[in-house]
């Protein structure tokens, strides 16, 4: 990669950020509470999260020698402490990789799998699909954890430090406390009812029988000594003996309070199945968007190839052009249809024949373009497309509707001094996962298996998401990593659910068609069209002037109590330096951060 930083300026800085790195505090420093914002410039490295105590522990390791994945993991292992109700150790995710002296993009799949016990029809009794919420709360909805295998296969690869040293900032973290802020309390307070049916998650997270209150010092000693047995040991420890005893146990036998009246069902994980976890190295997705490589995460993940059709859809229009709510009316045309074509083609490619290839085509986006009215809205659930043989305007008979999906997930975007980006979607599903902490260990189960579809989404219609033996349920996560000439220029990713899909391709237009900053980008108020008459907005996104047009047009909108994704990214600006960028508002602000910030006199 090439700066174009001046050459004595460049040894200023290479002097300065060697300094910068042996002044970096100790690894068993006090806790600190740096300043939260959501946009830093600077060089030698950026880290964006929702979390301002997660954003330092990666930049910390960078500040150490680490490269930008040994700061996405001990980024997304300080998260599991901090923002335990969206990621952690008991959960998986999806990890892209741009590798500066390679030029190449590489993913690592980390999903949850099924246990060998499971089957299709595992979420049906009495011939109907059990309640979500049911299946939320559950040992049934577990899947083997795939976070641990990710970040240490993700270091083996391409790491700089060993597991241990990037663990160790998340040790300290659970082992200290951190203080509660005002969106960890409303997470608690939301799942309230459930975690108090679990001893050990009531313990832990209902100090006293109430919430912790905002402002006050949270530890986790259990985490803390789960973090410290993985650094010592590593993930063999997780996958095998006392921990996957635990786990397991856990599953099979849910820790309930029977006092709680809550009926919660067992799941049949087994030691054989967490002990049988890999992650897999995949081939990323890739399209070009004006002029642009636009990679992303394949199946499993939906994101990928949604994102990328989505993308190669509008790349017939001129957004840039176009009317606030022209543009608006074209975005929410285009997931409409793209995510028809999720629906009905992709699942776990162990299990299904995923059409990557010919979702990924521009001759299969140019068919499904073509039925894009630039004045009418198209009344949904729209039937998908054949990418076997897209003839233009025609689509299968049936309609392929969205299923339920979980929407709290977390997202870690990283960059480092030579060049290397990641884009990290991590998650354990629903807001606090499956509610289960697992005793004596200090972190949550996900409830990922509800991620598959319960029956099939249209009767009649072959349903590539149904649950298996070993299957990796479908994903929305979608970390993004864009090329030009190359050479990085952005990294971008969401939680969100189904929503993650929708949100990073927006934050995309936003950024690349309509000018904006990828700190205002990131801003804007959000929709959500997943093939559904009316697309989830937020309030600020009605409030627009131009939601009246796009009534007229015959869009349909639902307000949503709560903020759609939360973005977190970086840019490599011209001039060389890195740009961190995350939410301002949504979750109580996000976090960006970089190793040595560096602002142009003229630069307001």
């Amino acid at each position: 990669m090439t700066a174009r930083t001046p050459r004595a300026l460049a040894s200023v800085l290479t002097a300065t950020a060697c300094a910068t790195a042996l002044i970096a505090p100790a690894a068993h420093a006090g806790p600190r509470q740096p300043a939260k914002s959501p946009e830093a410039v600077g060089y030698f490295g950026a880290v964006s999260s929702v979390d301002v105590d997660a954003t330092q522990a990666g930049i910390d390791v960078l500040r150490r020698g680490g490269n930008a994945v040994d700061a996405a993991v001990a980024t997304a292992a300080a998260l599991g402490v901090t923002d335990p109700f969206s990621a952690g150790i008991g959960g998986g995710g999806f990890l892209v990789y741009y590798d500066a002296r390679s030029g190449r993009v590489q993913t690592l799949d980390g999903r949850e799998t099924a246990p060998a016990s499971a089957h299709e029809t595992m979420f049906v009794e009495d011939g109907a699909p059990i309640p979500f919420g049911e299946a939320v709360t559950s040992g049934l909805g577990v899947g083997v954890p795939g976070s641990p295998a990710l970040w240490q296969d993700a270091i083996s690869r391409w790491g700089n430090k060993d597991l241990a040293a990037v663990l160790k900032p998340a040790e300290r973290i659970a082992r200290d406390g951190f203080t509660v802020d005002a969106a960890f309390n409303r997470q608690v307070t939301s799942n309230a009812e459930r975690f108090a049916a679990f001893p050990a998650t009531r313990e832990l997270y209902l100090p006293g029988g109430e919430p912790p209150a905002v402002g006050s010092r949270l530890t986790n000693p259990d985490l803390a000594g789960t973090y410290r047995l993985v650094a010592k040991k590593g993930v063999d420890a997780f996958y095998e003996g006392a921990i996957a005893s635990d786990i397991a146990d856990t599953v099979q036998h849910p820790p309930v309070d029977p006092a709680s009246g809550r009926n919660v069902r067992p799941g049949g994980m087994t030691t054989a199945d967490i002990a049988a976890y890999e992650t897999v190295e995949r081939a990323p997705t890739h399209t070009e968007y004006r002029g642009l490589d636009v990679y992303g995460m394949p199946a499993p993940s939906s994101g990928g190839i949604t994102v990328a059709e989505t993308l190669n859809i509008l790349e017939n229009y001129d957004l840039g052009s176009m009317s606030t709510a022209d543009h608006l009316h074209h975005f929410l045309e285009a997931t409409r249809l793209s995510f028809a074509d999720r629906n009905r083609w992709i699942g776990d490619p162990a299990f299904v024949d995923v059409p990557s290839e010919q979702l990924l085509s521009q001759e299969f986006a140019d068919s499904r373009a073509c039925l894009l009215n630039p004045a009418q809205a198209l009344t949904s659930p729209v039937p998908a497309g054949n990418p076997h043989d897209p003839e233009p305007c025609t689509a299968e008979a049936l309609p392929a509707p969205t299923p339920v999906q979980g929407e709290n997930t977390t997202h870690v975007t990283t960059a480092d001094r030579w060049g290397n980006m990641v884009a990290y979607t991590l998650t354990i599903e629903q807001e606090g996962g499956s509610g289960m902490v697992v005793p004596g260990r200090g972190f949550l189960l996900n409830n990922e298996l509800t991620d598959f579809s319960f029956t099939p989404v249209t009767p009649g219609v072959p349903d590539p998401n149904l649950p298996a033996p070993g299957k990796r349920p479908r994903s929305s996560m979608s970390p993004t990593i864009i090329l030009k000439d190359g050479v990085p220029l952005l990294a971008v990713g969401s939680p969100g659910g189904a929503s993650i899909i929708t949100t990073v391709s927006q934050v995309l237009l936003g950024r690349l068609d309509r000018g904006l900053s990828l700190v205002d980008a990131i801003a804007a108020p959000r929709a959500s069209q997943r093939n559904s008459n009316a697309a989830q907005v937020e309030q600020e996104f009605l409030d627009q002037p131009e939601t009246a047009q796009l009534r007229e047009y015959g869009q349909g909108f639902a307000a949503q109590a709560t903020e759609i994704g939360a973005v977190t990214g970086i840019e490599r600006l011209r001039d060389g330096r890195w740009l961190a960028a995350a939410e301002p508002v949504r979750r109580g602000g996000g976090s960006a951060q970089v190793v040595l910030p560096w602002e142009w006199p003229h630069r307001k």
